[in-house]
This record gives C-alpha cells, structure tokens and sequence, in this order.
C-alpha cells in the first residue's frame, strides 16, 4: 500500500494557475490582508507533511481498533490525541474561523486543500475538524454576541470540539417532525430533553470539553420545520471566568457498530434537560443550520475527492510494481517474468478514470469554493449575489457527484488489485468502506438530486442554472480561437446545449407531471457534474497547455492527456443520461406496489 502524500503540486496547479486565487484573494478586501501567495504556499506545504506523516500512518490500525464505549465514556484509537493535539498546535482547527475570536480567516478555496489532505489522509480522524469548524461557522453566523465570545475562541483552538445533533430515530431528511423539546428558563437559557442518532464525535477524549449544536423544538412551536429552533447545549458547563464548571445533563448512550469509519465515534445522545442556549431567532433553527450546509456539504463531497485521491495513489503504485502476462504490443520488460500490470490497456482504462475524476473533482471542488469566497467575503452586491446563486446551483452537485465518482474510485482502485485488494492489509477496502458513508449523511445524494432539480432548477425556473450556463458558455466564447482548446470547447458546448435542453425540458414535464422531478433528478445531478467536469478540466488546458512544450516533468502533458481521455471516454455518457431523463416517469411509475 502507498503511503499517503499529499497531493501539492496539482494543489498549488489548480489555486495559482487555472482559478488564480491569489488574484480573487486580492479583489476581496475583508481577507486580502489575511492571506497572500507565500503564506499559501506554507500552509499547503506544512499541511501536506503534517497530514502525510501525522495522520496516515494511524489510519489503517485506528481502524482496526476503532473507538470504544463504556458507561457513557468513549476512548479514541492509539495515537489519536496525540495527532489531535498536533492539529490543533499548529492552529488548523481555526484555519478557516473568524480571526476577532481567534480564527485563521483563510479563504475557503485554501482550506478545502488542506481539507482533502486530512480526509484522504485518515477520513475518521479528520470528520472532528470538520465538525467543529462546522459548528463555529453556525455559531458565528447566527450566535449572540456573548456566545461567539465565549465559545468560539476555545472551539478555533481546538482546546473545545464541536458537534451537531440533528437526526432522531424516527426523523432523518423530514427534520419538520423531530421530538427534542426545549423548555425555557427565567435565566434566559433552556433544558433540552431527547434523543439524537448519528452524531459524529458526539463523544471523545481529544478535547476538554465538546459544544453540540442541538435541533429542538420550542413549546408551541409551529408545525413542522417551521417550528424549529437551534440550541448550543456544552457537554461541561461554563463559568463566568471560561472556566469548566459541572457536567451537563447529557450523556452517550452508545456509539454505533458500522461498515467504516469505524475510527470515529458515531454517538447515540440522551439529553435529559441538559441545559443550553438559543443560538439566532426563535424557530429559525434550520436556517441557522443552513448556513453551514453549504460549507458542510462541499466538505463532504472533498472527503470524496480525499478516499479517491488515496485510491488513486495506491492503485498506481500497485500497477506500476505488479509483473502479470505481457503486453498486448510485446514483451515491454523482457529482463521479468512479465509486465507490470500497467501496460495493459484495461488497467489505463481503469487508472484513467480515476485520474479525471479526481483531479477533475479537485478542480470542481476549488471552482465551487471560489463562489463561496465571494458570496461571503464580496462587498459589492451584485457579485455576492451572483456568487449566492452559484454556491445554491452548485452545492448538492459538489456533495452528490463527488462523493458518487469518489466511491466509484475507490471500488476501480481495489479492482486494479484484484484479489489482493479485497484484503484488509492493502487498505483499499477500508476506502471503499469509508467512502461509502459519504453518499448518505449531511442529506444522502438523492435527496441532494432532488434538491438540485426541485428546488434550484424547477424551483426558480432555470435561472439558477442559466448562472451556470452563461460562465460555461462565456469561457467558450472568450476561447474560441485558441487552438490549444479548440478540440475541447465544441464537445463541451455539445454537453452545455443537451443539458441544457434537458434542464428545459423537465422544467416543462414538472408544471403537470408532480413525478417529473423525482424521475430525472439523479440522472440529471449525474448529467449536470459530468458536464461541469468537463468545464473544469476545459480550463486546466487552457492552464497547461502554454507550458506542454518541453515539460520534462510530465505533469503538464499529462493534464492534456489526461483531458483527452476525459472528453472521449468519460463525458460521453451525458448522451445516455439525457436519454433516460426524457423518458420520463411512465415506466418508473407504472408498477403496482405489489409488483416491485
């Protein structure tokens, strides 16, 4: 098995040379002075040695170990608190946070790096980072004043965990029916009575204390998820001095026995009229909540890109040290007893795929990052307003299409070891154990499908999608005349044209047909990334292609290589996705209960 190494200089390819970041840091006052090339280039490269040396190593044994439950307390793999402290020395847990309560203040484009380096790393370790920094995005949005000053800068520190409690037993995407209630105190705060499933690192030993953000609903509230309203509920409570005063009355019942990430502790939680505080309005809960979806979501679709970046670095090790039969064209190591497996062209078609669907994704990731920049950080209007539309557009395709093409590399790198790959010792099971996870939580990927074409595209007519269509179709027209990208640009105006038509036409199904968009909407998320792959490894020609010429190293011809099988074997399938979304829900629809 490969040891994992972070993948920096397609990083540093896709920052600086296809979206220019330094450039979009610099147009954006309220984090130019934060970050510029240098201090980018350090974080990527101690990133890169702290996530490789750090976390990779305890990624196969913790999961082996897994985490352990008892009476309430759960105890983390071997080396795990070690590695947590080293993360949070370095101030990775506040990278992205507010820097008036101690945070980072880098720019989202930046940290979805060094997101990818801790998910590709050791997937269970790095969901603990995740969750806090997701934690802290919420409560800086939508916390009081005296909350964000007595929280956060504990939580960017890393010296307290964060945690969010939204699933029950009976309520998982339908958050509207949820039973946690929430009673109120004439001190201002709230008990909070109930359970919640599913709560990643609802309990560990890492830090001192763990902040859960907790769903709940006020007495009288409306019904539905309209009556629902956000809690900060700390495992030890806090004294007026940030000192840890007694413990809450709230405890672990279990953790949950699972197919992967089996290192970290998925918590089943009690809370017995805990007690805590209402984080933004009243019954505003799930809007406080979603303004870290997005964040979250992108996240989970890198930890996609991370499982397959991993999958991709020991399948093209295995390939290239693995002797079986001879090449099709002749002996190519006569001095061996056979050919690495590499010559074969199965095995390209297969290492291919995987390379176009990671760094293509990796691109994607970082595109989708941008918009989220400038949607936060932008102080004109109109361009944050833009970047608002394409951060909604493109968010459950970030989280869907990622993770999907993420298990789907998983599952071909174990396949480039055959046998040996469904043996635990080479590790590739366990990446397509961990990844799998990834197509269900923070909303599973129908539900991110159905997100996109309900709400985002039949939901406003198109015109969210139209934002989308016009970037694609601009950066057609800007390079038309590029003969580097000629042969790119009329099969990705061919993809643009027929999504758009489908876009078009499901829009039109939908106004009679209440199947409509439940029928295409898989197809249709799935038709919308391969597109929007294509899109990106567009402009990754356009990067390399002025620096193919000479490149000893091979990195730059094999981006354009790399392209070209994307384009010929990968983007076809847009062709037999729109097929079957014109079909229609007839057939799908048509059989009786009884008869499925």
């Amino acid at each position: 098995m490969a040891d994992y190494q972070a993948p920096l200089r397609d990083m540093r390819f896709v920052l600086n040379e296809v979206f220019d970041a330094p450039s979009l840091w610099a147009s954006l006052p309220k984090i130019a002075d934060n970050v510029d090339p240098d201090t980018a280039d350090a974080i990527l490269e101690e990133a890169g040695k702290i996530t490789g040396g750090v976390l990779a190593p305890l990624n196969r044994e913790a999961d082996e170990q897994g985490c352990k439950w008892n009476d309430g307390e759960v105890t983390s793999p071997e080396g795990f608190k070690e590695a947590y402290q080293t993360i949070v020395e370095g101030g990775w847990n506040g990278l992205g946070g507010n820097p008036d309560f101690g945070g980072m203040g880098m720019p989202k484009t930046l940290v979805a790096q060094f997101e990818e380096m801790m998910q590709g790393a050791n997937m269970a370790f790095g969901l603990a980072p995740m969750l806090t920094a997701g934690a802290c995005l919420a409560l800086d949005a939508h916390g009081s004043q005296e909350l964000k000053e007595r929280y956060l800068p504990n939580m960017y520190s890393g010296v307290w965990s964060g945690a969010m409690d939204l699933t029950e037993p009976h309520a998982g995407t339908d958050l509207g029916i949820i039973r946690t209630k929430a009673e109120p105190n004439d001190d201002g705060s709230y008990n909070v009575t109930g359970t919640k499933i599913f709560i990643t690192w609802g309990e560990h030993d890492l830090a001192e204390n763990i902040v859960h953000l907790v769903l709940a609903k006020l007495p009288n509230a409306p019904k539905g998820p309209k009556g629902i309203s956000l809690f900060l509920v700390p495992k030890f409570m806090v004294n007026e001095d940030g000192s840890l005063g007694e413990r809450n009355s709230f405890s672990c019942g279990s953790i949950e026995k699972k197919m992967g990430i089996k290192a970290s502790a998925t918590c089943v939680m009690n809370f017995d009229g805990a007690k805590g505080w209402l984080v933004g309005e009243e019954n505003k809960g799930l809007a406080a909540m979603f303004t870290m979806m997005n964040y979250e979501r992108l996240g989970v679709g890198i930890q996609g890109i991370g499982a397959a970046e991993a999958s991709l670095q020991n399948a093209r090790e295995y390939a290239n040290d693995r002797i079986q039969s001879r090449a099709p064209t002749g002996a190519q190591q006569p001095e061996k007893a056979a050919d690495p497996i590499l010559v074969h062209p199965d095995v390209r078609r297969m290492l291919l795929t995987m390379k176009g669907y990671v760094e293509g994704g990796r691109t994607f990731s970082t595109y989708v990052a941008k918009w989220l920049d400038i949607s936060k950080y932008a102080e004109d209007d109109e361009r944050r307003q833009h970047a608002e539309g394409m951060v909604a557009l493109l968010t459950p395709v970030a989280k869907a299409f990622l993770t999907d093409r993420g298990l789907e590399t998983t599952i071909i790198g174990q396949q480039v070891f055959g046998g040996h790959g469904f043996i635990r010792e080479w590790g590739q099971e366990q990446l397509v154990r961990d990844c799998r996870i990834t197509q269900i939580y923070e909303g599973t990927n129908g539900i991110q499908a159905m997100d996109l074409m309900g709400r985002k595209v039949v939901g406003s007519q198109g015109k969210f999608y139209e934002l989308f269509a016009q970037d694609v179709a601009a950066f057609i027209e800007e390079n038309s005349t590029d003969p580097a990208l000629r042969p790119y640009l009329e099969p990705l105006a061919a993809a643009l044209e027929r999504l758009s038509d489908v876009t078009e036409h499901v829009i039109n199904q939908a106004t009679d047909n209440p199947n409509a968009v439940g029928a295409a909407a898989v197809d249709y998320l799935d038709m919308f990334g391969y597109t929007a792959l294509a899109f990106m490894w567009a402009k990754s020609v356009k990067a390399a292609a002025p620096k193919a010429e000479g490149d000893t190293s091979g990195f730059y011809t094999g981006k354009l290589k790399t392209a070209r099988f994307y384009f010929d074997r990968l983007l076809p399938k847009t062709v037999s996705l729109a097929e079957g979304i014109r079909s229609g829900s007839e057939s799908m629809m048509a059989l009786a209960a009884n008869e499925i």
